[in-house]
């Protein structure tokens, strides 16, 4: 089950909304002060609880960003994940856009709130404003074009540097290298200097995907959702231990060495 919840059109105030258990309920509300080339930092974002009980069911809601240079294919992704379907004639993402997609996973329900960030934002000033609150990412190049890849760190950096968990760790990030039914193998060589790269970079995980092919999208989103798990049991974890005996010390990390994977 999933389906797409919300494009955003720009300016205005706009709510967006999904059907939780057979209700409405707003998952976040956008106020802009105008067009969008005067936004301020004013701006208003609602994220409910992580995690609630209905129909008893633990029900979780995950914001992820998926962001990356401008054309390496992050809306593509996301289509494909979501809906099933590829397009080459999507338009440039202009600021943010949103999907869902709902995980049943035995007795929980997950909904990835998944936030499409236009390439251009890191340049911007908006980026801090559009990751708080978001639990994991995933980071996109297109292979085709080294320059994306070169990119990739900065990204990163970028984000390490505006978001961290309630633990004081970074949030889960998974590279994505897209567009590999260009030939991946070709262009880039043996995966070892990925994984290599990756372990280097503080990434969970990565992944050769093509959303033209339905290549590792889902496999890479199944990675991702797993760590961000791990992270919010950790998190629970060590609220439970602080409330009984602050003087216990941390908790050992529990997060797994990675999805490293081809």
């Amino acid at each position: 089950m999933s389906r797409v919840l919300y494009h955003m059109d720009i300016p205005g105030v706009q709510q967006q909304q999904a059907c939780i258990g057979g209700r409405s309920q707003v998952l976040d509300t956008w106020v802009f002060p105008g067009p969008w080339t005067e936004l301020c930092s004013c701006i208003a974002v609602q994220i409910p609880p992580a995690a609630v009980m209905h129909n008893n069911r633990k029900e979780h809601l995950y914001k992820i960003l998926v962001i990356g240079d401008l054309g390496v294919g992050k809306t593509s992704i996301i289509k494909r994940y979501v809906q099933q379907s590829f397009s080459s004639n999507y338009r440039a993402t202009i600021g943010v856009d949103f999907a869902l997609k709902v995980l049943n996973w035995d007795s929980e329900t997950f909904r990835l709130q998944l936030w499409d960030i236009a390439g251009q934002e890191r340049f911007g000033n908006m980026t801090r404003v559009y990751y708080r609150e978001a639990v994991g990412a995933f980071i996109v190049f297109d292979v085709t074009r080294p320059a994306t890849f070169e990119a990739v760190t900065k990204w990163k950096a970028d984000l390490d540097s505006k978001l961290t968990l309630p633990n004081g760790k970074n949030a889960s990030v998974v590279l994505l290298a897209n567009k590999c039914d260009h030939g991946y193998d070709a262009l880039w060589g043996s995966d070892g200097r990925m994984e290599q790269f990756c372990q280097e970079n503080g990434f969970v995980g990565w992944f050769k995907t093509s959303a033209k092919d339905n290549i590792n999208i889902d496999e890479a989103a199944d990675c991702l959702v797993k760590h961000i798990i791990t992270n919010e049991n950790d998190i629970q974890k060590s609220v439970i231990l602080d409330t009984i005996s602050p003087r216990l010390g941390p908790l050992k990390d529990t997060t797994c060495s990675g999805c490293f994977k081809g």
